[in-house]
């Protein structure tokens, strides 16, 4: 092939060979001298580009992309010297492409700044790659911005870019990818035109032995003939009545359960709140409760005021407490609709069912029964005669004998499905309840469902679901705490701080109510999602659960299955003896100068079996240690109910005659509180030690 020197090719330009070489610098073409040979297709290459380069500028932006993609194809390298005589033909410079490197896609801006893509997170040898060096350079430039990552590690978006920058690249943040979830995928919204109503879900809630279940008793007897009431089978957990022609489901589970477990998973099964109220005992705390639950579910509220046959019964007090707790009556003004009934004597259920139907038509509960179906486990078991069984409660769809479907970790084909009635169906629409069999495995309450092409597509999407537990079990995602509430604040996660308040008394949860109300900031705000008397009980929990809320006790302590529950769901549970300290801390955290210097530690906890009164006044109490241990130098809580009724120090602590240092659990002693007489059985004491920690 013909060469050609460089002086040679600066005579054809029009250029000394000085200034041909440095505008061959300039191309990146290495050339030793102008004494030095190159091809002639070579030459032809520096002749284009170096006429290109004399353009206007303001010609296409595509014709500068070609040459700096000509540029990048053609690097030329400097000569390889041999040992040998002068002529060798292996002294003469080559033309080799540049090494196979992978090159990010670049959109040209100017013949200098390349522009690279970079993903919300990208992994440091990933990013070394897309700007063409070496990954311990990328690490360098990193350690200076104060970032420690090994190569195998991510980076944020936005600190790549700044690397990127110093290595002259200009990057282009990628939106995050956001991976569809089981549930979008198979749960889709559908079109107007294909929805049809359905029936209406009630869910009945109230007080104990305010006739909760005999409400239900008279509603379903009432809605079935006396042939068929025998054969109602009770487990299936809900069941559909008929009135003037249209169905009403009922959920038979703990009123609670509906709103906490099942919503602390995402699913909203509950169309109507039914509250329970009597009209000889009116509103009571669990009452107050079942409120709390069904506003934080966001569904509408009827209340049926039972047992007014009494002669005792007084509608116009009940009407005034559910007025106090946000209830407020029609008739009074408000937008709450009073049913009175009788459960025992069957007064007033028809007139009940029909204000059913009416606030279920004012919500115009609709949904598309021709689809995959879509529903929520209400309640499962496994029988031993017939593996898994699992009651459904269909929400979109309708879900067909032999359909494959999948619910949390386990999967597989229905081989039957049953009514109420105990009586084998071949399909359920929408608000129908059926209990299914043929799951590979008990699902959990609360879990949806879903129906799915092919046996292979259930076993994977199962799987996944395996997975993703194994990972958040690794990861122990917790829930919001006072001690993390500001970084979480700053990373955007919490804007409600839920909080959740039990008193010994209603004035204190009222004043503690009204100055958390004035702690309101610009980034957060405090809301009080329910407030009762009473000690923290596991129903509280798991509403702090579902609602991701903190606890805050004044003056009254958790049970030790409150305590359970709360280490297994994370909740933070906070206790007081001042009003002020509780305020004082949240208003700390919220501003993210919350830093404990002394935290509680508690030891056991133990039962008065038995007191015993000393010649001098003083008052022995018999305890059966029931967790934990109990230590002499020990600070001790009295609790009666729950609610804290001395706090001070142990005076004296016996096994037998003998002094003792400590009691473990399953152990009896005589212990002695300082100061203090007022022993009953049956109370509870609590030991704890408050210890100091070091804030980082």
């Amino acid at each position: 092939m013909t060469k050609v020197r460089v002086y040679e090719l600066a005579k054809e330009l029009n250029l000394s060979s000085k200034e041909l070489m440095e505008k061959i610098e300039g191309l990146d073409l290495k050339i030793n001298s102008h004494m030095s040979s190159i091809e002639e297709e070579e030459a032809q290459l520096i002749k284009e580009l170096l006429t290109e380069e004399n353009k206007a500028p303001d010609e296409p932006v595509k014709e500068i992309e070609e040459e700096i993609e000509a540029i990048d194809i053609l690097e030329v390298e400097k000569p390889v010297k041999k040992k040998g005589k002068k002529g060798n033909k292996d002294n003469r410079r080559k033309l080799q492409p540049q090494p196979d490197i992978q090159t990010p896609s670049l959109e040209i801006v100017s013949s200098e700044i390349k522009i690279i893509e970079i993903e919300p997170e990208i992994i440091v040898k990933d990013l070394a790659e897309k700007l063409g060096v070496n990954p311990s350079k990328v690490i360098t430039k990193l350690i200076g911005l104060g970032v420690m990552v090994n190569q195998n590690q991510a980076v944020d978006g936005e600190i790549a870019a700044l690397v990127a920058d110093e290595f002259g690249f200009k990057a282009k943040l990628l939106e995050p990818v956001v991976e569809k979830t089981e549930a979008e995928l198979l749960d889709f919204e559908d079109d107007p035109k294909d929805l049809q109503s359905r029936p209406p879900v009630v869910t009945v809630m109230g007080h104990v032995d305010h006739g909760k279940t005999s409400l239900l008793d008279a509603i379903r007897h009432t809605n079935v003939t006396d042939k068929e009431a025998g054969g109602i089978t009770q487990h299936i957990g809900a069941y559909a009545v008929n009135i003037n022609n249209r169905k009403i489901v009922f959920l038979d589970t703990p009123g609670h359960e509906a709103f906490t477990s099942m919503r602390a998973r995402g699913a909203k099964v509950t169309d109507i709140a039914i509250l329970v109220v009597a009209a000889d005992d009116g509103v009571m705390p669990q009452t107050i409760e079942a409120i709390s639950h069904a506003k934080a579910a966001g569904v509408p509220i009827i209340v049926a005021v039972n047992k007014i046959d009494k002669p005792s019964a007084n509608m116009d007090r009940v009407k005034q407490e559910l007025s106090d707790n946000g209830l407020v009556p029609e008739d009074w003004g408000g937008d709450t609709i009073i049913a009175p009934v009788s459960a025992l004597k069957k007064l007033g259920i028809e007139e009940l069912l029909e204000m059913i139907l009416l606030v279920a038509d004012m919500q115009e509960l609709k949904a598309n029964p021709n689809r995959k179906a879509v529903g929520t486990i209400i309640e499962a078991q496994l029988d031993k005669g017939m593996g898994p069984m699992a009651t459904v409660l269909v929400q979109k769809g309708t879900l067909v004998v032999g359909d494959m479907v999948v619910s949390g970790t386990s999967s597989g084909r229905i081989r039957a499905m049953l009514d109420e009635k105990g009586r084998k169906v071949k399909n359920a629409t929408p608000s129908i309840p059926v209990m299914i069999l043929g799951l590979s495995e008990v699902p959990n309450a609360g879990d949806q469902l879903f129906a799915v092409e092919t046996e292979k597509e259930a076993r994977h999407l199962a799987d996944l679901r395996k997975n993703e537990l194994r990972e958040v079990q690794m990861k122990q995602s917790s829930k919001v705490s006072l001690d993390d509430l500001f970084e979480r604040i700053k990373m955007g996660e919490v804007k409600d701080l839920n909080i959740i308040v039990k008193g010994d008394v209603r004035g204190s949860i009222e004043a503690l109510n009204q100055s958390l109300k004035k702690l309101d900031t610009d980034e957060v705000r405090v809301n009080l999602i329910h407030g009762g008397v009473g000690g923290i009980t596991e129903t509280d929990i798991m509403l702090a659960s579902a609602s991701n809320a903190i606890v805050i006790g004044f003056n009254v302590r958790p049970n030790l299955n409150a305590i359970e529950v709360a280490k297994k769901e994370n909740v933070d549970v906070r206790t007081y003896r001042i009003i002020y300290e509780a305020i004082e801390d949240i208003q700390a955290a919220v501003k993210g100068m919350h830093a404990p210097k002394i935290v509680e530690e508690v030891l056991g906890r133990a039962q008065v079996r038995a007191t015993f009164r000393l010649p001098n006044g003083n008052t022995i109490a018999g305890i059966y240690v029931v967790s934990g241990k109990i230590t002499r130098n020990a600070k001790i809580r009295l609790l009666r109910d729950d609610i804290v009724i001395y706090d001070g120090s142990v005076s004296s602590l016996k096994r037998f005659k003998d002094d003792a240092r400590e009691v473990l659990t399953g152990f009896e002693a005589g212990l002695g509180l300082d100061n203090f007489n007022d022993i009953k059985e049956g109370d509870n004491l609590e030991a704890y030690l408050m210890k100091e920690v070091e804030i980082d």
